[in-house]
């Protein structure tokens, strides 16, 4: 009895030591073994298990993880392109199968790892090797569409997926940077020239349309003007010519020589000289015999006038 006493205090023993009770932290899940086997997997909280007949194989996070990759390909025009990009991805569900391929279908992570960034890394270079080395920039998006196509279908057979995926950097060696940077300098140049082309063209264009509409402008205003003196000297002569024959009528109807107007006119005009002459010399013949000839030019140009009466006959 003594020996069973004491096998079973040593059971007691090793079951206490080795414990029936696991804790799975949130976020994770534990994988199951006896003796080597699968058996079952453990979900987050409090789990009991078979003291010293399971194990615990594997704790597999279910949450999101990310990992930064650096890698390089050759264009098709021999360029070195060197990538830096960073990967979110997570297990595909908490599905049984899903949790025994992530939990056996590497042997550890750093395999895992190296399939991965193999993966990515030979995406990226199937495709940068139909590309030149001028359009690898411009391309980033579709960089990034060509490596999910191919990883989604690698991942989900490792049990997880892609979540997502960017390439935050891309350069270039040394030689092709400064080459480029002299393209993107000359190309700023020749925009720069281009633009001051057209802003100076614009300028003269502006500048000789303005040129153009002031002379027009100016044109039309001298000829509104040439119009409105011609029109005010016409009243003018308009309203002298009634005068005139108002005066001119109502001589006659007194029996007066209308001649008088005409000589009326010549003294003003003498009379205007004198007033507002400034040092200007004017030579008159003041003769009777001058102003009698003056009368008689000034009558003869009076003479088919419509707004003039006949001079009345002489007595």
């Amino acid at each position: 009895m003594g020996i069973y006493a004491l096998a079973g205090l040593i059971l007691v023993i090793l079951f206490l030591v080795a414990g029936p009770f696991v804790t799975v932290a949130q976020g994770t899940v534990a994988v199951v073994t006896m003796f080597g086997k699968y058996r079952r997997v453990m979900g987050p909280g409090l789990n009991i298990r078979i003291p010293l007949l399971e194990q615990i194989f594997k704790r597999v996070s279910i949450q999101n993880q990310s990992v930064e990759l650096e890698f390089h390909a050759i264009t098709q025009d021999q360029a070195n392109v060197h990538f830096k990009s960073m990967l979110l991805y997570a297990v595909l569900n908490q599905a049984e199968e899903t949790i025994k391929n992530v939990a056996y279908k590497f042997i550890d992570k750093q395999s895992f790892m190296t399939a991965l960034t193999s993966t990515v890394e030979g995406s990226v270079r199937s495709f940068v090797a139909t590309k030149r080395q001028s359009e690898i920039l411009l391309l980033r998006r579709d960089i990034v569409d060509s490596i999910k196509l191919h990883l989604d279908t690698n991942l989900e057979s490792w049990g997880y997926h892609l979540i997502d995926l960017q390439i935050n950097d891309i350069a270039f060696g040394e030689e092709i940077m400064r080459s480029m940077e002299k393209v993107v300098a000359s190309s700023n140049l020749k925009a720069a020239a281009e633009n001051e082309g057209q802003a100076l063209l614009i300028t003269k264009t502006k500048q000789a349309e303005a040129e153009g509409n002031a002379i027009r402008i100016s044109a039309e205003a001298e000829k509104t003007a040439a119009q409105l003196r011609g029109q005010g000297v016409a009243l003018f002569r308009e309203e002298v010519a009634m005068g005139m024959s108002k005066a001119a009528a109502e001589m006659k109807s007194v029996g007066l020589d209308y001649s008088v107007i005409l000589f009326s006119m010549w003294t003003d005009s003498i009379k205007h000289f004198a007033e507002n002459g400034r040092g200007n010399v004017i030579f008159l013949d003041g003769s009777s015999e001058a102003m009698g000839r003056t009368m008689k030019e000034m009558m003869a140009l009076s003479v088919g006038s419509t707004f003039m009466p006949e001079p009345p006959p002489a007595a």
